[in-house]
């Protein structure tokens, strides 16, 4: 995995493993790999990715069970989405505004263009 500057590396490891979640590749009630498993694969410290699992049973999107790992929750997919939707409007979207309105760019062009 490459990991990009200025971002910390276990929130790039919960990111990927969202997306995992997302395209299907772990379902709801299935385990994840583990944590050990997912850290040889990622080439990252072991403590690096226990702290990325356990940003994501924090958001509710993985769940434990005492000496079987890691799970994926059954409403993961939709914490996932919302989560994703929350930071794209409170972040991105007041970015791109500020971009239109710096280059002139009317809402009804944007309109025009994803019509």
């Amino acid at each position: 995995m490459n990991f990009i500057d200025g971002q910390p590396i276990f929130i790039q490891i919960a990111e990927r493993l969202s997306d995992e979640i997302l395209a299907g590749i772990y379902l709801a009630d299935s385990r994840v790999p583990g944590v050990r498993d997912y850290s040889v694969l990622l080439e990252v410290n072991v403590n690096t990715t226990v702290k990325a699992y356990d940003l994501l049973a924090q958001r509710g999107v993985l769940y434990s069970k005492r000496g079987l790992g890691y799970f994926v929750a059954p409403e993961a997919q939709q914490i996932i989405l919302d989560n994703r939707r929350r930071h794209f409007f409170e972040t991105e979207v007041p970015r791109i505004a500020q971009t239109m309105r710096q280059l002139g760019i009317s809402e009804a062009e944007i309109s025009a263009l994803l019509a």
